[in-house]
């Protein structure tokens, strides 16, 4: 009798005890906080408002939930490559996040690899390319699910030497991106036997581009590549045509050039551009993602969209085989570098460095949509050149 009443007794106290966990009194799961540092206003402000809305996307087709942890957003400005490193501190200490998604400008990115380096936080860029993220400046914590700057140029200086663009002049804003691309496409250019003849930069981010479109005129080169993004890209496509160049000297570039542009109109049709998405890309990924997207945020989605939507799976998947673990980050980075992300860009995963190895599309702007011409390069990863993780 004394055994059964004791062996109640540990049933009763059991239950209380489960009851406190999972009953009405439930013992709150710690929310999952994820930092975006991401532009509000200028130049990008569209474009940090398309990756937030795809980080939104993947957390609400998660159930608002990664790994069994409820998803919090904390949002700041990370437009301003002065404030960066005062906004990552307060984002991970006194905000406490346990990751951040971000951010848009390469030196803002700059700026936030050396805020993480010596912390156990990881840094998910979202867009940012410059080379070293996953070069020289890579780390154990840093990932990037969008493209380096040499990744998405290098395949376009192929193309036009295969289209038989010898000579060419570039035309980008000045700063590490910017110089950058010029530098990935006339690598390419130059292997493939043609030269770069000029380049003209524009400081960033001056949208006056009427001397360098007269330089262009005047020099008659083969092509124009050209770097310029968000309400730069809409500006220079419009001034382009309106300075009559349209038609007459072909315009090449990453995507970026005529992703998310203002009423584009016939400006921008026949520009040639080299991307790792395409909005014509016919696969059940990308027709499912495209309206999802556009049912929630009522309007098409961009390659912004994506880069955030696949920060959102990363994590979704990686904080799943952890079981939301974040305090365990040796484990948890492991995890990222094993995810293959099934993408609407198409099937990626990490290199080495932490860069996506991925297909770059050939595209061109036809009535307002980039169409895909064919795969410049295919599975194409990032030299990642002074790297100590390979």
């Amino acid at each position: 009798m004394d055994s059964n009443k004791k062996a109640f007794r540990s049933m009763a106290v059991l239950a209380m005890l489960l009851g406190s966990f999972w009953g009405g009194g439930a013992v709150a799961v710690e929310p999952l906080k994820i930092g975006m540092l991401l532009p509000r206003t200028g130049a990008y402000a569209a474009l940090g408002e398309a990756i937030t809305n795809g980080v939104s996307l993947a957390v609400e087709q998660n159930n608002g939930h990664f790994g069994g942890r409820p998803v919090e957003l904390v949002s700041v400005d990370g437009g301003s490559v002065g404030e960066t490193l005062r906004t990552m501190r307060r984002l991970i200490g006194n905000n406490g996040v346990d990751v951040v998604v971000g951010p848009v400008h390469s030196d803002v990115g700059i700026m936030a690899v050396r805020a993480v380096r010596d912390s156990h936080v990881p840094l998910i860029i979202t867009n940012a390319g410059f080379n070293a993220a996953t070069g020289q400046r890579c780390a154990p914590n840093v990932f990037r699910t969008s493209f380096s700057s040499w990744q998405i140029a290098w395949p376009m200086g192929q193309v036009a030497a295969e289209r038989g663009y010898r000579n060419v002049v570039t035309i980008a804003w000045r700063y590490g991106f910017g110089v950058e691309s010029v530098a990935g496409f006339k690598e390419g250019l130059h292997n493939a036997g043609g030269r770069v003849s000029k380049e003209i930069y524009i400081p960033f981010p001056e949208l006056d581009f009427d001397a360098a479109l007269a330089e262009v005129a005047e020099l008659k080169p083969d092509a124009v590549f050209v770097f310029f993004a968000g309400s730069g890209a809409s500006s220079f496509v419009r001034d382009y045509a309106a300075a009559g160049l349209q038609g007459k000297i072909p315009l090449i570039g990453p995507g970026f050039i005529t992703e998310g542009l203002e009423e584009p109109g016939e400006a921008a049709d026949g520009i040639l551009t080299t991307l790792h998405y395409a909005d014509s890309l016919d696969t059940p990924q990308n027709s499912r993602f495209r309206s999802a997207y556009q049912q929630k945020f009522g309007q098409a989605a961009n390659i912004y969209a994506v880069q955030g939507y696949d920060a959102g799976l990363l994590l979704a998947q990686s904080l799943s085989k952890v079981a939301g673990n974040t305090e365990n980050s040796e484990q948890w980075f492991a995890a990222m570098e094993e995810e293959t992300i099934d993408s609407p860009r198409g099937t990626w995963r990490f290199s080495p460095a932490h860069n996506p190895v991925q297909n770059i599309y050939l595209r061109e702007m036809r009535n307002g949509t980039n169409q895909v011409l064919s795969i410049a390069a295919e599975n194409l990863s990032d030299p990642a050149r002074g790297c100590s993780l390979l």
